[in-house]
């Protein structure tokens, strides 16, 4: 695993260290890590606001069968926002690519959150066979053959991030604002104290801001329905996992069953007890999902498997 102390003055010395970086272009450069574990490789991508060190909890459940690698997204944690302000989610399939070539990664496995997700059936999209499968969770697609423009004002979400709190004056003023707030109260603890250390730097004013700042979060959701990932569903050749939480306020079944339409090897599962942000509330039940989906391919044509919401 990568880490250790930062330099003087760096803020906090718990923070994960990049293995590296890839150039992209525009002078922006991506930060990966690599996670360790034993298996086939397994790369991580983050959802809008987080960064890669929050799939920790999640790694920590599946490194006796992967061996996993993460990236901060453009504008996210350690990696630096794109040139020209491009925040087209094509990019974000173009970054991934660009790690897995770089980094050497021989047909890997992806695991994307929600951007993440998109970012994983975008990039497959544009080169299929990147691929030996994709594990989506709650993948934002519009399901539409148009794509619609790219708009803050009139995107609850980006609206929300423009307004986001993104100074505190230190790490457990921040770990108590989140715990007590939603939906980052639902968050698991270590995951949450993961996005803290690694999410915020120090401000040189004192106290600590967030990496991923307010009007690049904005600019993100901004464009999550102007890509065209849906109508390129039929291009994907790998088994895809769709799962969703049986809590969601975001992408649930139906949504599900339209991208399963398009695909060729997928399956459905709905997981019980958590919402949008399934892998970061309970990594455990995520990682056991995804062990069995890889487990021995997946099955075509069956319908998805029922879970009850017992919570």
């Amino acid at each position: 695993m990568s880490g250790g102390q930062h330099g003087p003055g760096r803020w906090p010395v718990s923070a994960l260290e990049p293995a590296g970086f890839v150039a992209r272009p525009g002078g922006a450069a991506l930060a990966y890590y690599d996670l360790g574990g034993e298996g086939p490789p397994l790369v991580l991508v983050h959802a809008t606001g987080f960064c890669a060190a929050v799939w920790l909890p999640f790694v920590a459940a599946v490194r006796d069968r992967f061996h996993c690698v993460a990236l901060d997204q453009r504008a996210h944690g350690a990696s630096a926002a794109p040139g020209g302000w491009d925040f087209s989610w094509a990019g974000l399939g173009d970054d991934l690519l660009a790690l897995v070539a770089a980094v050497g990664l021989e047909r890997p496995v992806a695991m994307g959150h929600s951007s993440g997700g998109a970012a994983s059936l975008l990039a497959e999209e544009t080169e299929p066979g990147t691929f030996a499968g994709i594990y989506c969770f709650e993948p934002i697609v519009f399901p539409g053959e148009v794509p619609l423009e790219p708009n803050v004002e009139g995107n609850p979400l980006a609206v929300g991030a423009l307004r986001r709190r993104s100074h505190f004056s230190g790490r457990e003023v921040a770990l108590t604002h989140f715990s007590s707030r939603p939906p980052l109260d639902r968050l698991d603890s270590a995951v949450l104290a993961a996005y803290v250390d690694n999410g915020f730097e120090a401000d040189p004013a004192g106290g600590i801001r967030l990496r991923c700042r307010p009007e690049h979060e904005a600019q993100m959701y901004a464009h999550s329905l102007s890509h065209d990932a849906f109508a390129r569903l039929d291009r994907v050749r790998c088994p895809v996992t769709l799962a969703c939480g049986a809590r969601t306020d975001a992408i649930g079944p139906a949504f599900l069953e339209r991208y399963a339409a398009r695909l060729g090897r997928s399956e459905q599962v709905v997981l019980p007890g958590v919402g949008h942000f399934g892998p970061l509330e309970d990594p455990g039940l995520v990682a056991g999902s995804l062990a069995r989906s890889m487990a021995g391919g997946i099955p075509v044509g069956d319908p998805p498997p029922a879970y009850p919401d017992s919570a």
